[in-house]
């Protein structure tokens, strides 16, 4: 799928390469978006116009090493910029899309997390909160972001394939799921339209 952006095109890479490259990472990360929302259905559903994966903030210097010699940007500021080797990239920076070499189409994105002693803290409402150890699942060899996790995310603005989302994982969400999102959706928006579907059954 081919998606083309004011900073070039995407044409992401198959999800199984992404996982090949980052399993030379010495540090957690794990599958996010829309790829962890559909192993967590166990089908796939739709198309998919990228790869996200994320990690701590705290290990960002690990994962550039890694990607020595790709070509690697962070959205800083409403536009894209190099993010060069060795470099701690600022507070505000959490978005990073990366490349084989440049001008060519961009092929997956890395989300910086923020992490504080044993927990990860969602960076648009601290008051939410998760263990790290509650906050992946395993699969097939790699990791992926639970999926109430990633449905808070994808609450923020509705988007036609985040409510997509939405409705093909709902089913599969234990009690104790449900329970956590409506309470992070509380917490966020006091009021969202997927509180009320939480808690029928």
């Amino acid at each position: 799928m081919r998606i083309e952006t004011p900073w070039g095109t995407w044409e992401h890479a198959p999800l199984h390469e992404v996982v090949a490259l980052l399993r030379e990472l010495r540090a957690p990360w794990w599958v996010a978006g829309g790829y962890a929302i559909e192993r967590a259905v166990g089908r796939a559903y739709r198309q998919h116009g990228d790869v996200d994966v994320a990690l701590p903030r705290r290990d960002q210097l690990a994962v550039r090493r890694l990607l020595d010699g790709w070509d690697a940007h962070v959205a800083l500021d409403g536009t894209l910029r190099p993010w060069e080797a060795g470099e701690t990239l600022p507070a505000r920076a959490h978005d990073i899309w990366v490349r084989e070499h440049p001008g060519g189409p961009w092929r997956f994105q890395l989300m910086l997390d923020e992490i504080d002693g044993e927990q990860w803290v969602y960076r648009r409402d601290p008051r939410i909160r998760r263990p790290l150890a509650g906050l992946t699942v395993a699969d097939d060899g790699f990791r992926r972001l639970a999926p109430e996790i990633q449905l808070l995310y994808k609450a923020k603005g509705v988007r036609p394939k985040d409510e997509t989302d939405f409705a093909a994982v709902l089913p599969v969400l234990t009690d104790e799921q449900r329970r956590w999102l409506a309470g992070a959706l509380e917490t966020e928006h006091i009021a969202h339209p997927w509180i009320t579907r939480l808690h029928l059954r």
